[in-house]
């Protein structure tokens, strides 16, 4: 539920750095939220302690505000909150709805600055939750009373003597959106039958517009996504429940537009993610099929170097074979040989018998 932070985060900002300054600096910014939201802070040098924030907010229901300035509810509302370091300046700023006056200097301790500084944050919250607990007074027992908070998105409330219905009509801009829409209105509907939530507010989803709705403008009542149902009990508007409540049913349309949103990417996302598995898997096939191919090669290759070593070493060996070679009738002659011995002649026999080196004729 982080969406439905009704804090400004800008404005936080802004007035820590005011407060942690070393030196006191001019400040005059002019910030706009939510389009239609719009801040001015003013601070000078010369009256350092002091620091004026203006805000405009629309009105939700022109019919039940008054012309000019805030409802009385609601300035009592933002005294009695912010009593302790800001005052109401009247008449407010230019243009704007409601000024106060900061001054920090009471607040000693950090935290309580801090705390303070987030109270601050919450002032468009307390304004517009002011004015929805004024517009359903101002129903009595029973009515119905159409808010614009956001001119594209209006969306009704309902009061009868035992509860309130806010009653949106929602409209989206194509079928996948209304799809997403369905499904998450559907899982609101479950959620709300389990005793998990059953101190929640109730939702209920029609494709035609509830009975409180008979009598409204046709464009008021021209749909895709049919309307969308909140049962407010007395408890969910009591004390500090009253401002957060208020808050949740203002931004709820906004909300759904932003879970469809992110049901979209996450779905595009998982589209991406399985066309890169898919083409991760072919790449894994082909490096696969390229590996078998230069192993059944490294095998060939292998086999070949194998028997040329293996004939190269027959070679090798039918070389240092030192074999005789055996002549047929050839042992027989030396047998018969052995039959007539040689004589062995002395050394005084063979140099008697030295042979004379013939004279040239």
């Amino acid at each position: 539920m982080a969406f439905f932070s009704s804090g400004s985060r800008a404005l936080v900002e802004i007035l820590t750095g005011l407060q942690s300054a070393e030196r006191p600096m001019p400040v005059d910014h002019t910030l706009f939220e939510f389009g239609s939201i719009r801040y001015h802070l003013q601070a000078s040098i010369t009256d350092s302690e002091n620091i004026y924030l203006s805000i405009s907010t629309p009105s939700l229901s022109y019919e039940a505000s008054p012309s000019s300035g805030l409802p009385e509810i609601t300035l009592q509302e933002t005294r009695k909150m912010y009593d302790k370091f800001a005052e109401i300046i009247e008449p407010a700023k230019e243009g704007y709805t409601l000024t106060l006056r900061l001054n920090f200097s009471g607040l000693t301790r950090p935290k309580d600055r801090t705390k303070a500084i987030n109270q601050i944050s919450l002032l468009q919250s307390v304004i517009l939750s002011s004015q929805l607990k004024d517009m359903l007074g101002s129903l009595g027992s029973s009515g119905t009373m159409k808010l614009v908070y956001n001119q594209r998105d209006p969306f009704f409330v309902s009061k009868t003597p035992v509860k309130i219905n806010a009653i949106f009509p929602m409209r989206f801009r194509d079928d996948t959106d209304l799809a997403i829409a369905s499904s998450f209105f559907q899982e609101l509907q479950d959620l709300g039958s389990t005793s998990s939530f059953s101190r929640a507010p109730r939702c209920s989803w029609s494709p035609i517009p509830p009975p409180e709705l008979r009598g409204e403008y046709v464009h008021h009542l021209t749909t895709n996504g049919g309307f969308v149902s909140f049962d407010i009990l007395a408890r969910h508007v009591k004390g500090r429940r009253a401002a957060r409540t208020a808050w949740i049913l203002l931004n709820f349309q906004s909300y759904v537009k932003y879970h469809i949103k992110k049901i979209r990417i996450a779905d595009q996302s998982a589209d991406l993610s399985r066309a890169e598995r898919v083409s991760r898997a072919e790449r894994a096939r082909e490096w696969r099929a390229v590996r078998k191919r230069s192993k059944r090669r490294s095998i060939k290759v292998a086999r070949a170097k194998k028997l040329q070593k293996g004939f190269k070493a027959v070679i090798d060996k039918i070389k240092r074979l030192r074999l005789r070679i055996r002549v047929k009738g050839l042992d027989r002659f030396r047998r018969h040989c052995q039959c007539f011995p040689v004589p062995k002649l002395t050394m005084a026999q063979r140099k008697k018998h030295k042979y004379q080196k013939l004279s040239e004729s």
